[in-house]
């Protein structure tokens, strides 16, 4: 069972990277995530989805985790 705290932390510190894609399970986002993140674009996503995983109730999480249904 996956942590949206975590997956929001990892989200706003080091969305740039794409690092909480690979902790979601999501490696292609987190592999295109790496390739653009030269454009700064992939931190400002990082940053939403950070934040947007925080706010979060914990159910709507879950059920976005078990249908791999992200953001990207």
């Amino acid at each position: 069972m996956k942590s949206k705290i975590v997956a929001g932390i990892l989200g706003i510190l080091l969305g740039g990277w794409g690092v909480h894609k690979f902790y979601m399970g999501n490696i292609l986002a987190g592999v295109v995530y790496l390739v653009l993140c030269w454009t700064g674009i992939p931190s400002i996503l990082g940053l939403i989805e950070g934040i947007v995983f925080l706010i979060d109730d914990d159910e709507k999480f879950q059920a976005r985790v078990e249908a791999k249904k992200f953001f990207f």
